[in-house]
């Protein structure tokens, strides 16, 4: 597989996982078929606009043509059509959101690699669109982005983008790493839900609990 089509690959992927994700999301919270089919194709193309914008990619990727819009409604079509196995899939749900996160935490990586922008940068612009989308649909269906909680994620994301942008440092090539990279990622956060991997959080609000209570 040329590098180009494991891109392509990746970015359809990661959209349809997305969109996959965001539709389950409003059908848990019974959002009717429009605010699904719109959570879908938001949750799915955020990562990506946040990315394209900040690189000065214009239009967009996903607004430049019809294919992003088609995947996610048949994302969010599928999640919707189907609303006695979502109730069982809360699971995979999550599993879904790992996916997307890992292809377009990659993707964003070497987007910004090709466009000129050093290692480090490029894998914090990975895992900014690798985040993207599961901010916007967490922020649409009223719960705190995922990404502020002590679960491990957008660390996950990063270390996939790292691996991707110092890959070559490393002596791997763009594919290769790549795949590494992904793989990585979506380890990371499937051992974080099955473990409760977490990150160290503050104590200030035991504090003023305690405090309150004094």
């Amino acid at each position: 597989m040329q590098n180009a089509d494991l891109f392509s690959a990746l970015n359809l992927i990661g959209t349809f996982v997305f969109a996959v994700s965001g539709a389950m999301a409003g059908a848990q919270r019974r959002f009717d078929v429009f605010g699904i089919l719109v959570l879908a194709f938001v949750t799915a193309v955020s990562g990506g606009l946040m990315r394209d914008l900040l690189l000065g990619i214009v239009p967009p990727t996903a607004l430049a043509n019809w294919h992003m819009l088609a995947i996610s409604m048949a994302g969010g079509l599928a999640a919707f059509a189907m609303p006695g196995l979502i109730a069982r899939m809360r699971l995979s749900a999550l599993v879904f959101d790992a996916a997307g996160l890992s292809a377009f935490a990659v993707l964003g990586t070497q987007t910004a690699l090709d466009h000129g922008l050093i290692p480090l940068m490029a894998a914090i612009l990975g895992m900014v669109t690798g985040v993207g989308g599961g901010v916007a649909r967490d922020i649409l269906t009223a719960e705190v982005p995922i990404v502020l909680r002590s679960d491990i994620y957008a660390v996950a994301a990063l270390a996939g983008a790292l691996v991707v942008a110092f890959g070559p440092a490393l002596g791997l090539q763009a594919q290769p790493a790549s795949l590494i990279g992904a793989a990585l990622c979506f380890f990371l956060r499937l051992m974080a839900i099955r473990y409760g991997w977490n990150l160290p959080t503050s104590r200030a609000g035991q504090v003023a609990d305690r405090s309150d209570r004094g």
